[in-house]
């Protein structure tokens, strides 16, 4: 069962409902699926697409419309996948923010990118502490190593 977004949700706003959320997941997703950087990552964990994006439609909808249909816990998945590096991060972010611009209105698509971004960064910070990254806690930026600002030096 759906549940309606709250009116003070920051997507209403924005002008985001569930049908466009459902139409930038799956686009996303399927660029996920093409990305020679994203693609193994995903492929090699996900066995039911359909039921990984409505979860997903679910966490983005209550995001974003205040839904609270999401009922998951990412931080220890994420954690989990012991292969995921900034250059993950930066490549997600880089393509999610591309498709939020290709399919939703500008006030939609910076709220989606801004959120993608904070999320990011929370998972980022929680994955470099279950790694045993206490310097995180100093502030900054979080690295996870290996990201293409390293591999540079």
């Amino acid at each position: 069962m759906l549940q309606r977004p709250r009116p003070e949700a920051p997507g209403i706003a924005a002008g985001i409902d569930e049908k466009l959320i459902g139409t930038l997941v799956d686009r996303f997703y399927a660029a996920v699926r093409r990305d020679e950087i994203l693609g193994p990552v995903f492929e090699s964990r996900i066995a039911d697409w359909d039921e990984h994006l409505a979860k997903l439609r679910d966490f983005w909808s209550s995001v974003v419309l205040m839904t609270g249909r999401y009922k998951g816990r990412p931080m220890p998945v994420h954690a989990a996948i012991a292969e995921i590096t900034d250059t993950h991060f930066e490549r997600w972010l880089a393509l999610f923010a591309e498709t939020a611009r290709a399919v939703c209105p500008p006030a939609a698509a910076a709220l989606f990118i801004d959120r993608s971004r904070r999320i990011a960064e929370s998972l980022k910070m929680g994955i470099a502490l279950s790694r045993g990254d206490d310097s995180v806690l100093g502030g900054g930026p979080v690295s996870l190593g290996n990201s293409q600002a390293e591999r540079a030096e």
